[in-house]
């Protein structure tokens, strides 16, 4: 079961980063995908700088609790809500 972040920020604003599955396979280049969803899973392509950023560093440990090492589907998974996630990101962006 997934945990849910408080939600830190009202506006969201433009999501430059979110690939749907009929646009590209290609990760660009300093940029890593992930899959956030409870029961849908929605594609995120994320800078890798969000990597050293403490609140990701959680998230990660989360996804590692809950789905260890060999996930089946070989994808990184984040066990959140897709708005929980939105909001932690633009969280992230604004400071």
């Amino acid at each position: 079961m997934g945990f849910h972040l408080p939600r830190i920020v009202n506006a969201k604003p433009s999501l430059k980063w979110t690939l749907s599955s009929s646009e590209t396979r290609m990760v660009p280049k300093g940029h890593f995908a992930v899959y956030v969803g409870e029961a849908e899973q929605k594609k995120f392509v994320v800078p890798i700088s969000f990597l050293k950023h403490p609140s990701f560093q959680n998230l990660l440990s989360e996804a590692e609790k809950e789905f260890g090492f060999n996930h089946p589907t070989s994808a990184l998974t984040i066990p959140c809500s897709e708005e929980a996630f939105i909001d932690l990101i633009c969280n992230m962006q604004c400071s």
